[in-house]
Order: C-alpha cells, then sequence, then structure tokens
C-alpha cells in the first residue's frame, strides 16, 4: 500500500511540476504573479483530488486510518520535496520558500497542502471504499 502511495505521490508531483510551469509560461505572464498564483493553486488542488480520486482504489487503503496515513505520507513527502529540494536542488532562499505561506500576503498554498493530507480520505469515502461516511 505505502510503495503504491509513493509512486501515485510522484504523479501529484510531476503534476504540480507541469501546474508550476503552465503558471510561468502562461498565466502569471497575463494575469499578475498573484492572479497566477491563486489560481494555480486552486488548479493544482483540483489536480490533487483527481489523481487522488482516480488511484485511490489502486492504492488499497484498508480504511479512513490508512487514508490518513497516505495523506500524512503524501504531505511528508511534499513538505520535504519544497524545503530540502527547492533550496540545496534548485538554491532557492529559505525566505522564498516560505514566503507562499504568508496568507497576508494573498498567498494560499497551504490549500494545497491540507488538500494533499485530506484527499486519500476524501475521495476514499466519495467512492464508497469502506461503506458508508
Amino acid at each position: 500500500m505505502f510503495l503504491r502511495a509513493v509512486v501515485v505521490w510522484c504523479a501529484l508531483l510531476a503534476s504540480a511540476v507541469g501546474n508550476g510551469a503552465a503558471r510561468e509560461i502562461w498565466i502569471t505572464p497575463k494575469l499578475g504573479d498573484r492572479v497566477g498564483h491563486a489560481l494555480s493553486t486552486i488548479g493544482l488542488c483540483t489536480l490533487i483530488l483527481v489523481v487522488s480520486w482516480l488511484t485511490i482504489g489502486w492504492v488499497g487503503p484498508a480504511g479512513r486510518a490508512d487514508a490518513l496515513m497516505i495523506g500524512g505520507l503524501w504531505l511528508f513527502l511534499t513538505l520535504g520535496f519544497e524545503f530540502l529540494a527547492g533550496h540545496y536542488l534548485f538554491g532557492k532562499p529559505w525566505g522564498d520558500l516560505t514566503a507562499d505561506y504568508n496568507l497576508l500576503r494573498g498567498r494560499i498554498w497551504v490549500l494545497v497542502l491540507v488538500t494533499t493530507a485530506v484527499a486519500p480520505v476524501v475521495t476514499g469515502c466519495g467512492r464508497r471504499l469502506w461503506g458508508a461516511a
């Protein structure tokens, strides 16, 4: 189950990279940074839910507790990649990496993290993998 969850997370990572590229190439130049980040965040949340919906049966959590653990794993991998790869691989300063968490500046990246954490439970319940909610 957890190996499959990591495989799905890799698909989520690819989706996030594609989403970010689309934001930088098409959205931000036309609509500006703030709108670009907001649309990109909403789009990525949608992608996460779609990928989770399509794969949750294959990942095979036995119940909500397993689905929560998968969401926690996805969250851990996402944060690890964002901060460790972002800083050490891509050379981004820590301040740039934490800027997306500033809700007072209109950054709503936190929604991606919440969606990542709850997507396995939400989609598993939505697909009625474990009976009635």
